[in-house]
């Protein structure tokens, strides 16, 4: 499971019809509707949140706006219906870790995306996230 803190804009297609599926596998842990992956390190950040449900709710409505602006058709009543008016701290580490992750995986997968994205400095985030200082979250597996 990969829930990226970086802006789903930067995803290719496969890359982001991933991350939907993953982002509503997660909803489900944390609804408690499934026995799986409920220890999942992906899923710390929006546990320690006041409510972990609207949290993933506001992240897969971000994934569906970048669907959308893609012509692609998710289906958004597979989200639940809760509003999330917080920011999640994020580290500068993590969105770097994620960003050069993601472009191994672009290199490969769409290397147009890769040559667009490559000399990217200011890295926009998924605007769940608030990037502060610091390294890898400690959440992420190397």
């Amino acid at each position: 499971m990969r829930l990226w803190s970086i802006h789903p804009k930067y995803l290719d297609a496969k890359g982001l019809v991933a991350l939907w599926r993953e982002g509503l596998l997660a909803q489900n842990v944390l609804l408690g509707k499934t026995k799986g992956y409920k220890n999942h390190p992906q899923l710390i950040r929006f546990k320690i949140t006041d409510n972990p449900s609207a949290a993933i709710a506001y992240y897969l409505k971000t994934v569906t706006e970048e669907a959308d602006r893609r012509n692609y058709h998710f289906n958004k009543t597979k989200i639940i219906d809760l509003v999330f008016k917080d920011k999640i701290p994020v580290t500068n580490g993590q969105v770097q870790y994620e960003f050069k992750h993601l472009l191994h995986k672009l290199k490969n997968r769409d290397p147009n995306l890769y040559e667009k994205f490559k000399n990217t400095t200011e890295i926009e985030l998924h605007p769940l996230f608030d990037s502060v200082a610091g390294d890898v979250e400690d959440w992420e597996i190397i």
